[in-house]
């Protein structure tokens, strides 16, 4: 890592202190999502949830976060058919547009999509290259983009229906039959924790693309194989911004959408799994944390409407569709202020 970071020139390094705002912000919200539930349900502290959580995630994105970088930094515009200082300066726009956004929802302790947030401002990137007349309207992949926004609708109800049925299940199974429902819940913590290491692992090796995939155009690396240097580098941003400001969005999946127990937790993070896992299956790109949303809101509806802070899911889905535009309009304007500052 020290052999790369002395042979960078000075656009490098500003696009690696992009890509760490955007790893630091991708900790701070979508590492949380993944945590929330086992705070919420009590079964570690935050410290614990800290050293645990971050753990893991490191090792996702440095074992397996190379598998994706590739597609984040080219799968939207055609990078190869650019010139490659052009190319480069769109993405660390596309960097700085959607850390931009993910920091004010985290400040609004809203849990929203990294991995919408730099495809958005990805697009934002290529609107204004259309615009210059560097690629072409139809070169921008529109249907990599229908089929996240049909993951958008799929994925969150699929949660809910599963996060539902799930914990309908368990309670059928185990918390009506049980003797002690306090050594039931005891016996499900540690599940929860099992269940809360896998999604970590999990984040890690996925979300670490969303900053990693962009810096990878901006240094010329894109096509070649990932250093293991880059995936470090993120995965200590992402660890550092679940520690400082993570607290924010485990509050928000934690307690302010509903109640939770282990058994709960648990029921929330199977849901979640098993939706990602089908929708990868069926080849849809979905956003885990608008599956583990659905997850703990299908879980809640299962004692019930009145379990559901509505007002909470309201805000949550406000911030889901305001995403994509939102981080498309501030890359343009970020892309074409850095453009007219002759960078």
């Amino acid at each position: 890592m020290l052999e790369m970071l002395l042979g960078l020139s000075l656009f490098s390094i500003v696009g690696l202190i992009a890509a760490f705002y955007m790893a630091w912000n991708i900790g701070a919200n979508d590492l949380a999502n993944s945590m929330g539930d086992v705070v919420g349900a009590k079964a570690l502290t935050m410290r614990q949830v800290i050293i645990l959580a971050g753990i893991m995630n490191f090792l996702g994105a440095v074992l397996l976060g190379s598998r994706v970088t590739s597609t984040i930094g080219k799968g939207i515009i055609p990078i190869s058919d650019m010139d490659p200082h052009m190319a480069a300066l769109g993405a660390l726009s596309a960097l700085i547009a959607a850390g931009i956004w993910v920091t004010i929802a985290t400040y609004f302790n809203l849990p929203v999509s990294t991995s919408h947030s730099i495809v958005g401002a990805m697009l934002g990137f290529g609107l204004v290259s259309v615009i210059m007349g560097n690629i072409q309207m139809g070169d921008i992949s529109w249907k990599v983009l229908l089929q996240i926004a049909f993951g958008w609708v799929l994925s969150p109800v699929a949660g809910m229906v599963l996060g539902y049925l799930i914990f309908s299940a368990v309670r059928l199974s185990f918390i009506e039959r049980a003797e002690n429902i306090g050594k039931l819940e005891g016996v499900f913590r540690y599940l929860l924790i099992c269940s809360s290491c896998y999604q970590a692992f999990s984040f890690g090796s996925n979300d670490v693309a969303n900053a990693i995939g962009p810096v990878s155009v901006v240094m010329g690396t894109l096509g070649e194989e990932v250093p293991i240097g880059l995936l470090v580098f993120g995965g200590i941003g992402i660890v550092i911004g679940l520690s400082t400001w993570g607290y924010r969005v485990i509050y928000t999946i934690g307690e302010k959408i509903t109640e939770l127990t282990p058994t709960r937790g648990f029921s929330a993070d199977i849901a979640c799994a098993s939706t990602v896992i089908m929708c990868s299956s069926l080849g849809l790109p979905v956003s885990t944390t608008h599956v583990l949303v659905g997850a703990t809101i299908g879980v809640g509806l299962a004692r019930g409407l009145q379990a559901v802070n509505l007002n909470v899911i309201r805000n949550i889905v406000y911030s889901w569709l305001l995403t994509v535009p939102v981080a498309t309009v501030v890359a343009m304007v970020v892309y074409l202020g850095l453009i007219w500052l002759g960078l």
